[in-house]
């Protein structure tokens, strides 16, 4: 998760400072942005059901 929240960060700071055309950011945002809401749905359920992972921190 953490990772994936650094991964936006990057992508709109290279959007920002023009280095990537916008075109392209829509895109990986889009990606990106899938997964972090895939990766927090599987945190969810994991805390559902009761279960620890070393990576909810």
């Amino acid at each position: 998760m953490k990772k994936a929240n650094e991964t936006e960060y990057w992508l709109n700071l290279l959007k920002d400072t023009e280095y990537i055309e916008l075109e392209l950011f829509e895109k990986r945002n889009a990606e990106c942005k899938e997964l972090i809401s895939m990766l927090v749905s599987s945190l969810k359920t994991l805390k559902a059901k009761g279960l620890k992972n070393k990576y909810s921190k």
